[in-house]
Parts: structure tokens; sequence; C-alpha cells
């Protein structure tokens, strides 16, 4: 599969939804989302877990970035992907949810069973771990045998959280970072004319404008794609 390496991360260019979940048949290990900031910061670890597993390209910046390094590629948002991959799989993948709130998770898979009547939910809780609960965690991995396990808790506490669990239980992992509270309603995700357009992080920046200081990092790392220092 296509791939580059963008500040010491290896990301991969899928041309297509499909041709990524082609791709990841019969497959383990962790999905990245991958997008400007997390492309433009250096994090040792969290390199590392990227590059041992399937960063792909989450973000408008991204996708620049690859076809600066002469690879063709879709973006993938991963806020609608992982519904693809339930989708796409569901007669025959089981699935376990981590992550928000127990509002926000109760909701998502009521909603989930509402979407996908014939969805094998293996199981599910809150993101809210004490100490213990990886453990517990790991136990119920292998008493229900999930094929994919979703974790929604931001990054990089959710990649480090999955490369933990992918020792201990093999098993397609997706970080899904705020996708429960837009999936059941509790958050609202950009208008689809944003997402078209590729300024999703745009409309973001306008409803919350304490993200200034990191939608800066998307003009750093333009600028890094412009005078390729990448």
């Amino acid at each position: 599969m296509d791939h580059a390496f963008i500040n010491g991360k290896r990301i991969y260019a899928f041309k297509s939804k499909e041709e990524f979940l082609e791709y990841l048949t019969e497959r383990t290990g962790i999905l990245v989302a991958l997008n400007a900031e997390k492309l433009n910061k250096s994090n040792a670890e969290l390199d590392r877990i990227i590059n041992r597993n399937i960063g792909y390209p989450d973000g408008i910046g991204a996708v620049w970035a690859l076809r600066r390094k002469g690879f063709q590629s879709t973006k993938i948002a991963g806020a609608e992907f992982w519904l693809d991959i339930i989708r796409h799989y569901g007669n025959n993948r089981s699935f376990y949810l981590i992550g928000a709130t127990d509002e926000v998770i109760d909701q998502t898979i009521k909603k989930l069973k509402t979407e996908f009547p014939s969805i094998r939910v293996a199981g599910y809780r809150n993101g809210f771990l004490k100490e213990g609960d990886r453990h517990l965690l790991i136990q119920d991995f292998k008493a229900t045998q999930p094929d994919v396990i979703f974790v929604a808790m931001g990054s990089p506490k959710q990649e480090f959280l999955m490369a933990d669990f992918l020792v201990e239980f093999p098993a397609l992992y997706m970080g899904l970072g705020g996708s429960y509270d837009v999936y059941s309603g509790f958050k609202k995700r950009a208008p689809k004319i944003f997402i078209k357009l590729g300024l999703e992080w745009f409309y973001r920046l306008f409803k919350e404008p304490t993200r200034f200081s990191r939608q800066t990092n998307l003009l750093k790392f333009l600028f890094r794609i412009i005078f390729d220092k990448l």
C-alpha cells in the first residue's frame, strides 16, 4: 500500500474509503487519524505507535502533504469511517466501544442498535478508567472476543491505551476522539459544505475560539508543506 513518511510519521494514501475497507480485511492493529496538528508535532512514543500501525489522512492538511510527496489520497474522516466499518463488516464482526460519559455512550449504543439492527456489541463502557480498569477490560475482551474495538478518549491518550491493549489482545482498534458525542447528538459537526470544502477546521475555530492556538499548527504545517520542510 502506498505510503509516505511525513515529519517522521508513516501515513498511508488511500484513494477511497472502499480501498481502505478492503485493506483492513482480516487485519489487526491500530487505526490512527492523522491531521495537520498531529503531523506537525513530535512525540516519540506516539510516533512509534503510528509507524507500527496504520496512520491515515483524517484532515485536508494530511492529504495536501501526501500530494506534495507524490501520492494521491482522499480524506478519510474518522468521525464517519467508524460507521463505514460497522456498515461494511457488521454482519460478521463484533464491536466493543469505550469512551465518553455514561450518558453519551448509552445513547450511542442505543442509536447504533437502531441504525444497525443486526450489530453485535460485545461490550461498552465510559472512558473514565480507574486503577485496575485496564486489566478488567482486557479480561472482558478475552471473554467476549470483539473483532473491532473503538476507543474515544482524545489523542494521544487513546493511542497509548490502545497500544497497551493490543499487546494483550489482538484486534482492530480505532481511536475516535469526540465521535460518540457527535453521533449521539450531544455535539454538532460542521455543516456538510464546510466538510466538503476542507474547511471543517475553520468552522470549529469559529464555534470554539479557544482552539485558535491549536489551529495555528495548521498554518505552520502548511508553511512546512510549501517549503518542503517535512
